[in-house]
């Protein structure tokens, strides 16, 4: 487990690439405590049978030590609570490689079948943070005994499961797409206690939209505008308005917001169980759009800075997608935790200008010179460093 962890910390691109340095590199036994470094096969079938929800203490144990040094107070957003940003994603896909745990997906026209993987991923995520924390994500797959797809809809009901199985008391407010914004789901996150900002579209929520319509033409509506930086911020909210026609009691608070730049008009919308005031909406407005950062700052970034994310490390027959998932995301947490808490990790990567060349420099002087912590190597890259001897063949 740890070797492949050391895969994703390191950025190697593929097993192969972490192989050919394995026979040779004491830094791997030194500084991940790894006693016997297995072959890229050995480490698939062993991995195989692991069950990925083993890895999940892993996450909390990161998770707490930001709490324990109030690293992670500083992204508190509003009433005490936490944006918590949710959304699914895809990691594999392929017409030939599958396993029972494949998602299938049969093409209507050719007949072809395409099998693939997804996750849901979790994230504490802040407006004016660029880093992110995410939590064990959910895989959606088949599950045991099941021959019908796995979807989003049923992943999130377990990831918010074990989000309070987890952290039961950690005041969250959880921001979504406008997928998520139906009764069912919003019981769900009243029952464990969850605040949340979930995205509407007039085309799936036809019935709000009119009730919100007619309110306005009432004057049971609020509207309210607000000018900064050349930016016109135009409200309109109501509370206490019914979701849709079925669900009459489930009752909701709606947001409506333009963003009016020159010559350009943004518009979006949200439901939340905040009660909305003129002081609040802003916030609110703010809080619903920092759902894309879980896109932006977390699928992003480990598809295009250096983790690798859609490549395949190998699949298996149980658990391996799923297993080198989870570790790679760990290992982002690792990162992410250091950006946000260690002052030599952030000087390093200011120095390096992103986070490419930083695993690049990172990773050649892993497998160049002998180090005793990784804090050397941040040092070294920080402040500059002299080989002392260079041999170039036997005495």
């Amino acid at each position: 487990m740890m070797s492949a962890f050391a895969i994703f910390s390191l950025k190697d691109s593929s097993l192969l690439e972490f192989d050919e340095h394995t026979a040779t590199d004491e830094n791997l036994k030194r500084l991940y405590e790894i006693k016997t470094v297995p072959c890229d096969t050995q480490m698939r079938t062993i991995l195989d049978e692991v069950d990925p929800e083993g890895i999940r203490p892993c996450y909390k144990d990161v998770f707490r030590e930001l709490q324990r040094g109030k690293v992670i107070e500083k992204m508190v957003f509003m009433e005490g609570s936490y944006l918590l940003s949710l959304d699914g994603t895809g990691y594999f896909v392929s017409t030939q490689v599958h396993c029972p745990s494949c998602l299938e997906k049969k093409s209507s026209k050719t007949g072809e079948i395409r099998y693939a993987h997804q996750l849901l991923g979790g994230a504490i995520v802040h407006p004016d943070f660029a880093e992110v924390v995410p939590f064990a994500p959910e895989a959606i797959i088949k599950q045991d005994g099941e021959t019908k797809n796995d979807c989003e809809r049923n992943a999130a009901k377990r990831f918010l499961e074990k989000l309070r199985q987890d952290h039961p008391h950690l005041p969250l407010i959880i921001i979504e797409d406008g997928l998520s914004s139906n009764a069912p789901h919003i019981s769900e996150l009243r029952k464990h206690g969850l605040h949340f900002i979930l995205g509407v579209k007039e085309g799936d929520h036809k019935f709000l939209f009119e009730y919100v319509d007619k309110a306005c033409q009432a004057g049971q509506t609020t509207e309210f505008e607000c000018e900064s930086k050349g930016v016109l911020h135009r409200f309109r909210f109501i509370n206490q308005v019914p979701l849709n026609e079925s669900n009459p009691d489930e009752l909701i608070n709606f947001v409506e917001y333009w963003e009016i730049k020159p010559g350009k008009t943004q518009h979006f919308s949200w439901v939340t169980d905040f009660t909305v005031t003129t002081a609040n909406v802003f916030k609110i407005m703010r809080g619903g759009r920092a759902r894309w950062k879980i896109e932006n700052e977390t699928f992003n970034t480990l598809k295009n800075q250096g983790y690798h994310f859609e490549h395949n490390f190998g699949h298996g027959n149980k658990n391996l997608s799923v297993v080198f998932a989870s570790l790679m995301m760990l290992a982002f947490l690792v990162d992410q935790a250091q950006q946000l808490a260690c002052n030599l990790f952030q000087a390093v990567l200011k120095k390096e200008g992103s986070r490419i060349r930083l695993w690049e420099h990172m990773r050649a002087l892993f497998y160049s010179f002998e180090f005793t912590c990784m804090e050397d190597i941040f040092r070294a890259l920080l402040y500059g460093f002299r080989a002392q001897m260079v041999i170039l063949g036997p005495p």
